[in-house]
């Protein structure tokens, strides 16, 4: 049965003294029963350590953890009743793909009828029925890690851990595991806390987000509240590809007769403040126009197939817009820029917060 996860003022500090590294500072989610939570950052920023601390790899250093309501801080990991599944596969390379996805229940005495059924149940879910005799050597990259997820779902546990479970993937895998881990999830229901630094997998597989930078949580919602609606200029920058454009400038007036002004232009947009402020604009929000007076010289043209990025280097930076792939303009060429006035992210300029 899928478990609610309650984290409440979690800290964890390495080392003493002089020495001593703040690595989580007093986070605090809720994850609702069923959910696929994503912690997303970057390297070092602490989503792994509070991935270990609740398989119960590590302790906190101050904080609640409760799974399904129960307290489990000072409880080993196998009391948890928690399933994880590694970058590593960390499978068992003599044994069969069976005995890899049984050997869990095997420890807890299952009886073999019971534990047969329940391997080819798991097998079935995952769509490697045919592979169950193999080794782990006679697998490919994509295969084994259908094993160590199997072995983990057989279980039925309360919770399910991913920590960065397909980067060691090629991209075309990637794309095809994170449809299968998706579609496991519908299927299975189990709680789930994914740990990535991919922001790809996390719009992608995610019904809430957790962006964490320098062992703080910057933001936490859904994938559109963190796409459309970044808390600050660091998630919205970290969030979306290619990232977010941002332009420094000044506003004077408030409302739809403000009058942004930034070095080389000016754009008529309502701001909510006056003074300096950031805007920030993604790159499907700002669109190429010969008449307008923002311009700047294409400096990079990057065809992807469905749509063209064009990069301008204007007074206030370089500038990405995604354009239609019919696009024609050329490196060196000067081109004029509008932007749409539905989409715009105010920024405090000292803070970096957003503003309302």
């Amino acid at each position: 049965m899928a478990a609610p996860l309650h984290i409440a003022g979690i800290r964890k500090v390495f080392g003493k003294g002089d020495k001593a590294v703040e690595v989580l500072k007093r986070i605090n989610i809720d994850v609702a029963p069923g959910e696929f939570l994503i912690l997303v950052g970057p390297s070092g920023c602490g989503k792994s350590t509070l991935l270990n601390i609740i398989a119960g790899l590590e302790e906190p250093t101050e904080g609640e953890l409760r799974i399904n309501g129960k307290n489990v801080i000072g409880m080993a990991p196998a009391q948890r009743d928690i399933a994880m599944v590694f970058q590593s596969y960390a499978l068992y390379p003599t044994m069969s793909v069976a005995d890899n996805i049984g050997f869990a229940l095997e420890m807890r005495k299952v009886p073999k009828d019971v534990r047969t059924k329940r391997i080819h149940e798991v097998a079935a879910m995952l769509q490697i029925e045919h592979l169950l005799d193999r080794r782990p050597a006679q697998l490919s990259g994509g295969q084994r890690q259908r094993v160590a997820m199997g072995r983990a779902l057989a279980r039925d546990p309360q919770l399910f851990l991913f920590d960065e479970p397909l980067s060691n993937l090629d991209a075309k895998l990637r794309v095809e595991m994170r449809a299968e881990i998706k579609r496991l999830h519908l299927v299975s229901g189990i709680t789930t806390v994914y740990v990535t630094h991919d922001q790809i997998e996390a719009m992608t597989l995610g019904s809430r987000i957790a962006v964490m930078k320098d062992g703080i949580l910057q933001q936490i919602g859904t994938p559109d509240e963190i796409y459309r609606l970044p808390a600050n200029t660091y998630v919205a920058g970290f969030i979306g590809s290619p990232t977010m454009n941002f332009i420094a400038g000044s506003a004077s007036g408030t409302g739809a007769t403000s009058l942004f002004s930034f070095e080389g232009g000016s754009l008529q947009l309502p701001s909510p403040v006056q003074g300096k402020v950031t805007l920030g604009q993604r790159p499907e929000h700002i669109h190429l126009s010969d008449d307008a007076s923002w311009r700047g010289v294409v400096t990079l043209v990057e065809p992807t197939g469905a749509d063209t990025y064009v990069v301008v280097k204007t007074g206030v930076g370089l500038i990405t817009v995604r354009t239609p792939p019919s696009t024609q303009v050329k490196v060196g060429d000067t081109v004029g820029m509008t932007v749409s006035g539905n989409h715009n992210n105010w920024f405090d300029a000292l803070s970096s917060l957003r503003l309302s």
